[in-house]
């Protein structure tokens, strides 16, 4: 499991990407940048104009590693994917799931827990950080509502609408106190509210684009275990959208992705001058800070964490690998209900 910490991700416009024996070769102008095996690799991300020659994409294919496309800005364009391993008989039970009321409504509450525990545990450290400096009272009052919406899913007889509605009141209680969770002074990053597609202020599109590299490593580890990614129970079924990744994602939004993305901002990692806004008022972010950010993340995974339920010690880039293993063991009936990822 440990080869899926390793993502490439290619942010040089014009660089070209080719197979050289068992290795990527990464040229930029004609001239080799790096040589990487490709047994050490989880997947590979290209931003914006960077080419792949064929016979790499086979190779990648062969060798279970995807290679996503995605525009300069982060949104996401195409995915190649090799051929799908896992039972079929999961999937199946997986589809019969998804069309079960009741077995989606559970899997939502399961999954909205987390996100709302979560994103509770960031108020509050971060109340308990900033000290008497007059955002502690906000964010305090926005985790006591948040525990209310917690006590609310708590609800059996809840369907699946009433679920949602639940997340929608919950999502704006915690964005409503965001703003107060920045402590930098660049009037920027000031947080009037969540926007996107496209994001229309820096804060919003670093967000943005840290739930796009989320997205890309949890469908990673979906796909591994045999799982559809597209076959979701809280998000439906659309035409084009991972709805089993993007449940999923819920888990991790505010510990992996907020969370970065405060400590960003608030330790000065990112600029306002590193990101630019378009006529339309999009808000782009430049190359460089891209690459800041990109590092970063690379980083955070690296991290070690015990996981709750499985009171082992793991790098946080293996979380989601853990998520994925744990709710094919629920659905094929190995537990008696899938343990969300509440981070301690």
């Amino acid at each position: 499991m440990k080869k899926h910490l390793n993502t490439l991700f290619v942010t040089t416009q014009g660089t070209y990407l080719s197979k050289e024996g068992e290795c990527v070769q990464v040229r930029v102008d004609g001239v080799n940048k790096a040589l990487i095996p490709i047994h050490t690799l989880g997947g590979i991300v290209c931003f914006g104009n960077v080419l792949c020659s064929p016979f790499l994409l086979g190779h990648c294919a062969e060798h279970g590693v995807a290679v996503s496309f995605l525009a300069e800005n982060g949104r996401f364009l195409a995915r190649v994917q090799g051929p799908v391993s896992g039972n079929v008989l999961l999937r199946r039970e997986q589809y019969r799931w998804a069309d079960d009321s009741k077995r989606s409504g559970d899997m939502a509450r399961y999954v909205l827990t987390a996100k709302l525990a979560n994103s509770r545990n960031v108020l509050l450290r971060a109340a308990r950080d900033h000290g008497d400096d007059g955002r502690d009272d906000l964010l305090r009052t926005a985790a006591l509502r948040l525990a209310d919406c917690l006590r609310r899913l708590e609800r059996p007889d809840f369907s699946l609408d009433e679920v949602r509605g639940i997340e929608g009141e919950a999502g704006a209680i915690y964005f409503g106190a965001f703003n107060a969770l920045i402590t930098s002074d660049d009037e920027a990053f000031r947080f009037k509210g969540r926007n996107r597609r496209p994001p229309l202020d820096p804060t919003n599109c670093l967000l943005s684009f840290l739930y796009t590299l989320l997205l890309h490593d949890i469908r990673a580890a979906i796909e591994c275990v045999g799982l559809d990614p597209a076959v979701g129970f809280l998000h439906r079924d659309r035409p084009g959208r991972p709805g089993l990744v993007l449940d999923i994602l819920e888990e991790f939004r505010a510990v992996m992705a907020d969370r970065l993305a405060l400590s960003l901002i608030n330790l000065g990692q990112v600029k306002a001058k590193g990101f630019e806004t378009c006529e339309s008022g999009a808000v782009l972010m430049e190359d460089d800070t891209r690459k800041e950010v990109i590092l970063a993340y690379q980083k955070r995974k690296q991290e070690e964490v015990e996981h709750p339920f499985l009171q082992e010690k793991m790098p946080i880039g293996l979380l989601w690998h853990a998520q994925a293993l744990l709710l094919a063991r629920y659905i094929r009936g190995d537990l008696d209900g899938y343990p969300p990822y509440i981070r301690r």
